[in-house]
C-alpha cells in the first residue's frame, strides 16, 4: 500500500464533498442529545475547502493537509473546529517532506491525529466521541498494512470496523461535549461524531478506484 499527493487529494476531496452532502443527517444525529450544530459546523468548514480547492499548496502531502487544516479551523464553529483542525494538522505534520506515502506513514499520521484529538478534547475511547470509531478503524488500518493488503481492501475493512464501532456507542454514556450534559439520557443513541467517521469511511471505500 503506497500513494502520493494525488491519493491525499482524492481522500480529502471525497471527505469534503461527503461532509457537505451529509450536513442535515449529521445535524439530526447530533440533535438527539447534543445542540444539533455538528453537521452545520462541519459543512461550513469544508465548503471552504471545496471553494479554495485549486489554491492549496501541493508541494507535498503534508503541506497540503496543513493548509486545509488552517482553512477549516478558521471557519468551523463550536468544538468541532479545534478537534477536526487539530486532527488534520497533526496528520499533515507527520506527512511533510514525504512525497511518496507508504501504509506505515498513513498509520503514523492518523495515530498523531488521534493523540491530538485526545489532547484537545480531553477525551478517550469509551467517552462516546468520534474516537470510538476512529481508533478501531486505525487499528484495522495498521493490521491491514501489516498483512500487505491493498488500499481498496484496507479502506473497505476500515469502513466496516468504523460502522460496527459507531453502533456500539449506543451503549455508552456521553462523557464529553454537549451530550454529556444529558447524563444517562445519552445512552441508547449513536454518537454523531463516531457515526460521521463511519459514514465518511464508507463513502470513501465505495468511491475508491479498483487497483
Amino acid at each position: 500500500m503506497s500513494g502520493s499527493i494525488s491519493d491525499v487529494e482524492f481522500v480529502m476531496r471525497n471527505l469534503a464533498e461527503n461532509i457537505v452532502a451529509n450536513e442535515q443527517y449529521f445535524g439530526e444525529l447530533d440533535a438527539v442529545v447534543g445542540d444539533g450544530d455538528f453537521g452545520y459546523s462541519l459543512a461550513r468548514g469544508f465548503e471552504i475547502v471545496l471553494d479554495q480547492w485549486d489554491d492549496f499548496d501541493r508541494s507535498d502531502p503534508g503541506v497540503f493537509l496543513t493548509k486545509i487544516a488552517a482553512a477549516t479551523s478558521a471557519r468551523i464553529g463550536g468544538t468541532s473546529g479545534p478537534i477536526w483542525g487539530t486532527a488534520m494538522l497533526r496528520a499533515g505534520v507527520q506527512l511533510k517532506e514525504h512525497p511518496e506515502i507508504e501504509g506505515a506513514d498513513v498509520v503514523r499520521a492518523l495515530r498523531a491525529s488521534i493523540d491530538g484529538i485526545k489532547a484537545r478534547g480531553k477525551a478517550d475511547v469509551g467517552d462516546k466521541t468520534l474516537l470510538d470509531a476512529l481508533v478501531p478503524a486505525v487499528d484495522t488500518l495498521e493490521a491491514e498494512v501489516a498483512a500487505g493488503h491493498g488500499a481498496r481492501e484496507t479502506v473497505e475493512a476500515m469502513a466496516a470496523t468504523a460502522d460496527e464501532a459507531a453502533e456500539k456507542t449506543k451503549a455508552l454514556q456521553a462523557m464529553r461535549g454537549r451530550a454529556s450534559y444529558t447524563g444517562e439520557r445519552s445512552i441508547g443513541s449513536v454518537d454523531a461524531g463516531a457515526k460521521a467517521v463511519a459514514v465518511l469511511l464508507r463513502s470513501l471505500a465505495d468511491a475508491w478506484p479498483a487497483s
